[in-house]
This record gives structure tokens, C-alpha cells and sequence, in this order.
């Protein structure tokens, strides 16, 4: 028979980490399938990139399975990378480290709050890294969920009452989704514009090629934008100087200018909404294109960690972040010579420092504030 003290010291961490690598192998298919629009759950079964053969289960044991198979499929022999194993171990590494944290305080329940916490962090992270954006699944379904969770176990919050969590939680989503939203803003006022001028007067297009169900494109001359990459707000506005202009095949005089918005274009003062408007082409010598600073991606994923972590835990995640993304993005320019244009997605770094606070940053906070009540007494 198993003492308690047994399987509280080994096995559940036994438990908890093998949890770990299973919801890892889960994270896998979530991160590679989600942003592709792909159903997690059709298939059900994993299967190889190359030669589509769907794996079996003796063969999808995680950790396991990629060691034992050297990195490779069993039947082409397709490498599979290294990642998928670095995704399940990462995750089994905090299951365990969030049970030995947090079980003597919040119990099973705060224990799988904060499981489910990580794992969102995770996919986040790597879909982020792959494709530069965060999905409404993550961010706002985990908001939902941090605030459901606060409601339930208040002592996540150290607070006794059901609504005592809510309201921190929910103070945490507020403060992190409005700080962040602030910044993202400063952003687009400093560094918020491209600047395109040619020599000669280059083709210009604004059309969407695929059909109602894919992205409009910006061409301007080699230079190519997706219309969500330039329009996040229906008061952005892109401006060109044009000697040719064509709406849907009928060409069109410019007396003024004509101006591209969110929610249509201008000419001559004239709005024309862009549900009218197939294609919009010409000439263009010179265009002023918004650029965010951000994704608003970012600013919903800030939402998500505010509802588990508290207001504290929202404003240590963006400052750290920040430190954390200039350190890096520095450490790219010096060491790998990449240009200060290359993107850097923001959404990692705001992950890593959700971890931090998870697992220190109570006390970080503590000392942070005992040095600025220390610097002001000095005064």
C-alpha cells in the first residue's frame, strides 16, 4: 500500500509530469493545426507531414516515441524536428513545477487552473514564433477562462470571496489589456508609418485574388501588404500619390487625392466603401503606408494573462517583456547582423515573463516596491 507521504512526494509529480508531456503531445497539434484552420480533432490521429500515414499510438507515446524513433518517421524516414519534443518536455517541466508550487496552497483546482494557464502560454508562444499572430481562441477563450477561474478559486488572487477573485481577475484583464493598448498606441504615433518613394511610377493594386474567402492584397511596386497587416483600425489611413487610377477596370481622374482607410477609399473627398469594390489599381509614385508597432494579437493575449496573474502580474509581464524583446532583438542585430526592420514576435517574450511572475514574481514585486519606498525616504 502507497503512504500518503509517499504519493504526494513522488508519485503525483510522477503524475503530474507524465500529464505534462501528454498535454505537450496535444500542444503539438494545436500549434501546427489552429493557425491553418485545421479541426484538432480531424483527423484524431497525429500523422507525418511527408507521407500522410497517420501515426499509431505505440508510436505517439510523447518523449518516448521521438527518442526511441531517432527524430524520424518509422515509415519514410521524414525527420520530425526536434521541437515536438522540446514542446512536450517544456510542458511536462511546468506541470511539475506548478504542482510542487501551488498544490500545498490552491489544491487540485488551482493546480489545473494554472495547467491549463501554461499550456495556453505555450501554444501561444510557438504559433507566434510560426505565424506572427495569436488566435482569438487563445486570447479571448483563455480570458474567459482565467476570470472563470478566478471566480471559483479566489485564492489566486490571495482573496476569500468568489467575487473578490473576479473582481481581481478582472482587474487584471483590464489594466493588462489597457496598458498594453496604451502602449501599442505610442507605438503607432512614433514608428507608426513606411515610407515608399520611387523614382518611376510603379503599379499599384488593391484586389483580392482568391476569391471573398482570402486576404485582400496591397501591391505597391515589389512591395506586397496584407490588408489586416496595414488596416487594424477603420481610421488608419494609407496615403498615395498617384498619375493613374482604375476602380474595378474604369479608370478615374484625381483632381485631389486619393487615400486609402479601413473601411473604404477616397477619392477627391468621395468615400467609396470597399464591399463596391473588387479591385482598385494604377500608377504610384510615392505612398505613406500604418504599420503597428504591435499586433492587437498581443494586446488581447495581455487580456488572457492579466485574468490568472492580477494586476501586479499584468505590469510586471509588460515591463519584463520589454526587456526581454530589447535584450534579444539587440542580441539579433549584434551577433546574427539582422536588420533593425526584420519583425520580432512580441507575443514569446510576453510568455516568458508570465512565467517569471508565475514562479517569482510576487516576490520581484515585493523587492521592486522596498526599493522605490527605500529611494524615496533617501530623498
Amino acid at each position: 500500500m502507497v503512504s500518503p507521504e509517499l504519493a504526494i512526494n513522488y508519485l503525483l509529480p510522477a503524475i503530474a509530469f507524465a500529464m505534462g508531456a501528454c498535454i505537450g503531445s496535444f500542444l503539438n497539434v494545436v500549434i501546427y493545426r489552429v493557425p491553418l484552420g485545421i479541426s484538432v480533432n480531424e483527423p484524431k490521429r497525429s500523422f507525418c507531414f511527408s507521407c500522410k500515414k497517420q501515426i499509431p499510438i505505440y508510436l505517439n507515446i510523447p518523449l518516448v516515441s521521438w527518442v526511441f524513433l531517432r527524430g524520424k518517421c518509422k515509415f519514410c524516414g521524414s525527420k520530425i524536428a526536434f521541437r515536438y519534443f522540446l514542446v512536450e518536455l517544456l510542458t511536462a517541466i511546468c506541470f511539475l513545477a506548478i504542482w510542487k508550487k501551488f498544490f500545498p496552497t490552491l489544491g487540485f483546482p488551482g493546480v489545473i487552473a494554472f495547467w491549463i494557464f501554461v499550456a495556453m502560454l505555450i501554444s501561444a508562444t510557438f504559433i507566434d514564433f510560426d505565424h506572427f499572430i495569436i488566435p482569438d481562441s487563445i486570447t479571448i477563450g483563455g480570458t474567459v477562462i482565467g476570470l472563470l477561474a478566478s471566480f471559483l478559486i479566489p485564492a489566486m488572487h490571495g482573496q476569500e470571496t468568489m467575487l473578490g477573485g473576479l473582481f481581481q481577475g478582472g482587474k487584471g484583464a483590464v489594466i493588462g489589456f489597457g496598458l498594453l493598448y496604451l502602449i501599442v498606441l505610442m507605438g503607432k504615433m512614433m514608428f507608426g508609418k513606411i515610407k515608399h518613394e520611387f523614382e518611376e511610377p510603379q503599379d499599384f493594386k488593391i484586389s483580392q485574388p482568391g476569391g471573398d474567402e482570402s486576404p485582400i492584397m496591397i501591391e505597391l511596386g515589389e512591395h506586397h501588404y496584407e490588408w489586416g497587416e496595414v488596416f487594424y483600425r477603420t481610421w488608419d489611413r494609407m496615403e498615395l500619390d498617384i498619375t493613374d487610377l482604375a476602380l474595378d477596370g474604369e479608370a478615374k481622374d484625381i483632381k485631389d487625392k486619393f487615400q486609402v482607410w479601413g473601411d473604404g477609399v477616397e477619392l477627391d473627398g468621395d468615400r467609396i466603401s470597399l464591399e463596391k469594390l473588387k479591385e482598385v489599381s494604377g500608377k504610384v509614385t510615392r505612398a505613406v503606408v500604418p504599420r503597428e508597432a504591435m499586433g492587437f494579437g498581443d494586446v488581447k493575449f495581455m487580456a488572457m494573462i492579466g485574468a490568472f496573474l492580477g494586476w501586479q502580474g499584468a505590469v510586471f509581464t509588460i515591463f519584463a517583456a520589454s526587456v526581454f524583446g530589447a535584450v534579444v532583438g539587440l542580441l539579433q542585430k549584434v551577433i546574427a547582423r539582422e536588420g533593425w526592420g526584420r519583425p520580432l514576435p512580441f507575443g514569446p517574450y510576453l510568455a516568458l515573463a508570465a512565467f517569471v511572475w508565475l514562479f517569482t514574481g510576487p516576490a520581484l514585486w515585493l523587492w521592486y516596491v522596498g526599493v522605490l519606498k527605500g529611494g524615496w525616504k533617501f530623498r
